[in-house]
């Protein structure tokens, strides 16, 4: 009995753990997280600049519309719209000054502000842009993996007219 449990034990403890990383790390590759928040009708806003979300590579793909909207009291705010993105482990929205990153290097090497965790990995969201920050100063949205350093998805923002 004492042989079997200094098998079992170890086998069981080694099983748990892998299989709680595996589920940590995979879930997100089959769970969406939808969301599909409304913008309030009675705020006044003008769309300042906009981008279409690409593919980072073949296995971090995104899709759908980024644009910054300003508000009369001049509120800046980031609308993702029509917005799907390959999900992941601790996913947060970035403004990157670089226009057109291709790789997580172009991001790293670019200056960047955080927005916040993103809500969903699919639908319509706004996120606020801080009052210290100038979009126009920023040439990307880029969706970005903090916790491993990887670009999942960016769109290059245009100003508009």
């Amino acid at each position: 009995m004492i042989r079997f449990l200094k098998i079992a034990l170890p086998v069981f403890i080694l099983g748990f753990v892998a299989g709680n990383a595996f589920w940590y790390l995979a879930s997100p590759l089959w769970i969406d997280n939808e969301v599909s928040e409304a913008l309030p009708a009675e705020l006044m806003l003008t769309k300042a600049a906009e981008g279409t979300f690409t593919d980072a590579d073949s296995v971090h793909k995104g899709q759908g519309m980024a644009s910054v909207l300003v508000s009369a009291a001049g509120t800046q705010l980031l609308r993702l719209t029509d917005f799907e993105v390959t999900n992941g482990p601790d996913l947060e929205v970035w403004l990157v000054t670089e226009p057109s990153p291709e790789t997580s290097a172009d991001v790293k090497a670019s200056t960047w502000v955080s927005l916040g965790r993103l809500k969903g990995n699919k639908g319509d969201q706004t996120y606020v842009i801080p009052e210290d920050v100038t979009a126009s100063d920023y040439g990307s949205v880029v969706i970005w993996c903090e916790q491993f350093g990887v670009l999942f998805s960016p769109a290059t923002l245009a100003p508009t007219t």
